[in-house]
Order: C-alpha cells, then structure tokens, then sequence
C-alpha cells in the first residue's frame, strides 16, 4: 500500500469514526448514565463487533449482502427497530443508572450485534473493502494492515465521546432541590441522545436504497 493510499484511508477512518452516530451517541449516552466504566464494555464492542464485519465483508459476505435484498432489508428494519426502541428508553429517563438499573442496559454482546444492524458501519466496511483490498494482489497484507488501524479508530472515537459523557455525568443530575438531584439536565440530554437515534433511524430508511447501490 502507498503512503498516500493510506493516508488517504486515514481520512475517510477519520471522517466516518468520529462523527456522530448510532456507537457514538450510544457511548455518550452510556457514559453520561451509568459512568465511564460500565460504557467500556459497549465502547469495547464495537471494535469487535466492527471488526468481525469488516472480515466478513473483506471475505465476500458484503457482495453477498448487497446481492440480496431480503438480507438487505433485514438489516434496515432490525437496525432500524433497535435504535427506536433505545430512543424510546432513553426519552424518559431523568435519573443515573444506579438509581434505575433497568432503563438502558447495552451490554458487550448487544454492542457487537449492533454493528450488523449498523448502515454506517456496513457503507465503511465495503467502501473500504472495495477501495482497498478486494482485487489487490496483496490483498491479505493490506488487510492485515489496514483491519488493526481501524479498530483502533473505532475503539478511541467511541471512548472519547464516552469520556465526555462521564466528564458530564454528575452535572447532568442536577441542579439540586431540597438535597436531592432533580436530574433535569439529564432528561434534557437523553432526550437529544433519543433524537440523535431516532434521526439516525430515519435517515437509515431514506437513504438505505442509494447506500446499497439500488433499491432494497
């Protein structure tokens, strides 16, 4: 691989990790309600869950998915279905986690399933897929080189929403009436988090059809 065919790379891991999305947002949100700590095993499964995507695709299953619409369409419906439920969860919620454990739970495993109902991360991995690897003769090395890299991006965008999430936390609680948190600023920014995915939604269903090269 060339320096600037991976600088160019760089660029695009740049542009696509960290701005928002469904894993950003979610890290944020998770962070802001349950603490750094407990974000770290979603922040930690997107990497993994990205991951074992990416080699799927850079394997052939990403032609095999744009090749059949019904495996298209179930994975705008599922990813769509999710981040509305999450959405819905996240709508009401005014107090931390510790006080309401069961108001948004997105553990390890629901982390890496959610990267395959994640049209952001599917349009990543094949572009890259198509740009960078498939067809090439060192095919094999520059998946080697380029799967750790963007693991890496995708492990540090995400914590570092997540570190601002936590950075927000005890001040998200507030402000505090008769000695107790009324948490209004914590309504106030799940219920932007709740928008952000509901958003992110939408604007899986409209542009589902163009991203896959076709209608679904």
């Amino acid at each position: 691989m060339t320096s600037s065919e991976f600088i160019a790379l760089l660029v695009l891991a740049t542009a696509s990790s960290f701005t928002p999305g469904p894993n950003t947002t979610l890290s944020a949100a998770l962070a802001a309600n349950q603490g750094l700590r407990r974000a770290l095993r979603f922040i930690l499964a997107v990497p993994v869950g990205w991951g074992l995507l990416f080699s799927l695709c850079a394997g052939g299953v990403g032609s095999l998915v744009v090749a059949l619409p019904p495996l298209r369409w179930a994975i705008v419906a599922g990813g769509t279905a999710y981040l509305l439920w999450l959405a819905r969860r996240l709508w009401g919620s005014r107090s931390l986690a510790e006080a309401d454990p069961a108001r948004l739970r997105v553990g390890f495993w629901q982390g890496v399933g959610l990267q395959f109902l994640n049209i952001k991360a599917w349009m990543l991995a094949l572009s890259i897929v198509a740009g960078w690897i498939a067809g090439r003769p060192d095919a094999g090395a520059r998946f080697v080189l380029v799967l750790p890299v963007l693991l890496g991006y995708a492990f540090f965008s995400n914590f570092s929403y997540a570190l601002v999430g936590s950075l927000l936390r005890h001040w998200l609680a507030g402000p505090v009436e008769d000695g107790q948190p009324t948490g209004r600023r914590l309504l106030a920014f799940n219920r932007l988090m709740a928008l952000a995915l509901t958003l992110t939604a939408v604007w899986i269903v409209v542009s589902a059809p163009g991203l896959f090269g076709g209608k679904l």
